[in-house]
């Protein structure tokens, strides 16, 4: 991607060439989440090593150990000193890099932080900025004829790695009536059957705990909160027995005429969004400030050409989960999920800049270019 969308080119023009190369910006700061710890980090600290830029690379301070191995490995390999630099810490430790002299900060987390980021450099456009947010992402169920296979996906959408992914399906859009109520009840029976467990446990679990015992106390309240506004619960949530208190079941509730607040809740709970029509259902997914990922599972394909044209995310998947992405396409969002650089491909986007040279190589006079001479 670095050699395709950066590296050099020159056209041969009538006085010499014209030449187009890339520069790095310098010295970039990369701040870690803490789920994926190695990959998403990874997705902004290999760009920026190929571009010729040093790194500066905080992880989450929940989950510190993975960022420091992956730069143990990455100066074992043959990095040289002072290209990639480690730093541990909380919120104190980062908010201090930033206000470092650097050049760049690429970021992946919450929608907040990323606002809290723009904010602060908005009068620094010096420092390229790079942000990787999350979510309150729809998947859209319509004209499906089997709906347990429709709640394969939706489960898989919603409910994968615990909910604690940026691109985890929030929000469940199905037709009013039978239709609807059939696609509900299977993805509702599906997740009955899901097992949580440690990593580290007998038995073949599907998904492990939240990130700490404090976010999974959150994640429940805000979950009540919703439900205090008027949602009605499907499937309740709740600590799991005989695990610690960072373990919670899967929860679905419906929501739909509820004024749920825009905000992504990053645990395994699904909202469910009755709509009359799929005029409505596109209305419905788009009313969101956020827009990272999205999907349409149905039969029919003339409603996903519709769906492509008029979804705004830059993620959107037909038949298949929200949480798929390939590593050679272009990963991000839009609105509050991002600034419109997404990594994996377009990394090399935001990891240089480009220099425009007009070049010939001797000099010549050039009187005939200047007009209005005595």
């Amino acid at each position: 991607a670095y050699n395709e969308r950066t590296g050099e080119r020159s056209n041969d023009m009538a006085f010499g060439r014209a030449v187009l190369r890339h520069r790095p910006h310098g010295v970039a700061a990369v701040l870690g989440p803490f789920n994926f710890p190695g990959h998403l980090p990874n997705g902004h600290i290999v760009p920026a090593m190929l571009a010729g830029d040093t790194v500066v690379f905080k992880p989450s301070e929940e989950a510190p150990l993975t960022g420091q191995l992956m730069v143990e490995c990455l100066l074992e390999a043959g990095v040289p000193d002072g290209v990639v630099n480690l730093v541990q810490g909380g919120k104190d430790v980062g908010a201090a890099l930033l206000d470092q002299k650097i050049d760049a900060l690429m970021f992946t987390g919450s929608g907040a932080a990323g606002a809290h980021f723009r904010k602060k450099f908005a009068d620094d456009p010096h420092v390229i900025l790079a942000l990787e947010l999350g979510g309150n992402n729809p998947l859209v169920v319509w004209d499906v004829a089997d709906a347990e296979a429709a709640a394969t996906h939706v489960v898989q959408s919603a409910f994968i790695t615990s909910g604690q992914r940026c691109s985890c399906a929030r929000r469940l859009i199905v037709p009013n009536g039978p239709q609807g109520d059939t696609v509900i009840e299977a993805v509702a029976q599906l997740s009955d059957r899901l097992s949580f467990g440690p990593w580290n446990g007998n038995a073949e679990v599907y998904g492990g705990p939240l990130i700490s015992a404090h976010a999974a106390q959150k994640a429940l309240a805000d979950l009540q909160a919703r439900i205090d506004m008027g949602g009605k619960v499907i499937r309740a949530s709740g600590n799991i027995d005989g695990l610690s208190a960072a373990f919670v079941k899967p929860a679905i509730i419906d929501v739909t005429g509820v004024a749920v607040p825009d905000e992504e809740i990053f645990a395994p709970f699904l909202s469910v969004i009755r709509v009359a029509s799929f005029e409505d259902a596109l209305a419905a997914a788009n009313d969101t400030r956020y827009g990272l990922s999205a999907g349409l599972i149905s039969d029919d394909v003339s409603l996903w050409d519709r769906f492509i044209t008029t979804i705004r995310a830059g993620v959107v998947n037909f038949n298949r989960p929200t949480t798929g992405a390939a590593g050679d396409m272009p990963f991000g969002g839009l609105g509050a999920s991002g600034n419109h650089r997404p990594s994996a491909y377009y990394a090399a986007d935001y990891c240089t800049y480009p220099v425009a040279s007009f070049e010939a190589e001797s000099v010549k006079n050039i009187a005939s270019e200047i007009k209005g001479l005595n």
